[in-house]
């Protein structure tokens, strides 16, 4: 019982009250063009891919990701690792929560191979709070690596202590703050004569105060010439790029700053119009001619998610609805269901349009258009996580859809046609 009452909680986390109101706020926040359409359609390359595999890690990896319930790379990741587990050097920004910290501990941990009394990697960052966050995350992806030792340094513990932990059982990887790190390693206390790999995250925060500038610089000419640089930064000013890049030799550069306009690239998108009375007739047609692992409908309202439910069901179509007339307990009950695969079709108010990642679902429809371009982001995001095939359909009936749509074409700077009579499968299948 206890089992289940864990996994429900899973899914309680995932399923979160998202009410339609919620996504007003976000608004703003990304209403911002992008700075380069260009680099908007980079977005595109590369980001069909199945999961971590590809990135053929060690397996002891593989097991450590799967074991902390990652499924899919994100589009950081993706651009990241496969280059940065070759050694090569590397700058990167991302918003936070898209994933970074992985890039660096998963592809340091690839190359380490642990030898008794060398650090291999260094990790700096500004806060005491990060570091010991970056090492527990080290600690996590390499508890299939028993042999190789983690630890984190940084100021307001006695010195001492850490001076007697590198005598004793020093580690192969060390994440510190610059001050303490500095301070260790002027006392001969930490050797960085073998450090293959030096990485600061955050890098922004340390190479702008100029004290920690100068301790960043002084502990990086204790370490190799030649070895790994990477950098990471939530922001990064177009003045502190250069600085990062006097550390490094010609690193790769990635820049993700939207990641509304990569979720909508890897999607094949397109709107049929129609009449009111004429979607049912429609939904019909599309859910007989297309292929589908799982699909998501999404309507305006309670009663009309309970209606074409029953509708669905009536013509044997296997199909489940979600919305937020039901007690929290259903709700689970039925999001796990679908997430388990035991129906193939849900239909849903916008209360699923957020955050939830089921990995099957290839096709959304709109079946009501969205009221905002943001509502529609956030709806046609669940076909195609994380850089996963899909296709996005979408109703338009009315003047007022007529208006979002083209809302969503001016902002995320795609471009939606009407669905052609053949559509070809592979472009939304996984292959």
């Amino acid at each position: 019982m206890m089992g289940e009452a864990k996994e429900n909680d899973v899914y309680e986390e995932e399923l979160l009250d998202y009410e339609e109101d919620d996504d007003k706020a976000l608004d703003a926040s990304s209403a911002k063009p992008a700075a380069d359409a260009a680099q908007a359609k980079k977005g595109y390359v590369g980001i069909h891919s199945s999961g971590f595999r590809d990135f053929l890690l060690k397996p002891e990896l593989l097991r450590a990701i799967q074991d902390c319930g990652f499924e899919h790379p994100s589009e950081v990741q993706h651009e990241c690792i496969p280059q940065a587990i070759l050694g090569m050097d590397v700058i990167c920004q991302a918003k936070s929560g898209m994933g970074k910290t992985a890039v660096f501990v998963l592809s340091s941990l690839q190359q380490i191979d642990p030898t008794a009394g060398q650090v291999a990697a260094l990790v700096l960052c500004h806060t005491r709070e990060l570091a010991y966050q970056i090492c527990n995350e080290f600690e996590r992806f390499s508890k299939f690596l028993p042999e190789l030792k983690v630890a984190v340094f940084y100021g307001g513990v006695h010195i001492k202590k850490h001076q007697d932990l590198l005598k004793n059982d020093c580690p192969h990887i060390v994440v510190g703050t610059p001050g303490r790190i500095l301070a260790l390693a002027r006392d001969k206390d930490l050797s960085l004569k073998n450090v293959r790999h030096f990485i600061l995250d955050e890098c922004d925060k340390m190479l702008e105060s100029l004290d920690m500038r100068r301790d960043v610089q002084e502990i990086f000419k204790m370490t190799p010439h030649d070895k790994q640089v990477m950098m990471f930064s939530a922001t990064l000013s177009k003045e502190i790029r250069p600085i990062c890049k006097k550390f490094m030799q010609d690193p790769m550069e990635i820049y993700v700053d939207d990641e509304a306009k990569l979720t909508l690239h890897g999607l094949v998108q397109h709107y049929i119009k129609l009449t009111e009375s004429e979607k049912n007739r429609k939904l019909n047609d599309l859910l007989d001619a297309l292929d589908f692992n799982q699909v998501v409908i999404f309507v305006k309202s309670v009663s009309r998610a309970a209606e074409l439910n029953k509708l669905l069901c009536e013509c044997n179509f296997p199909s489940i609805c979600i919305h937020s007339g039901m007690t929290q307990e259903e709700r689970l009950t039925r999001y796990k269901n679908f997430k388990e695969g035991h129906k193939r079709i849900l239909v849903a108010t916008d209360l699923v349009g957020r955050g939830i990642d089921i990995e099957r679902v290839n096709i959304v429809i709109n079946y009501d258009m969205p009221d905002s371009a943001d509502t529609y982001l956030h709806r046609v995001g669940r076909a195609g996580r994380f850089g996963t095939k899909g296709l996005a359909i979408t109703f338009v009936s009315s003047a007022s859809d007529s208006d979002v749509l083209n809302q969503v074409q001016e902002r995320f700077e795609v471009d939606i046609k009407e669905l052609p009579e053949q559509i070809d499968t592979s472009t939304y299948m996984p292959s």
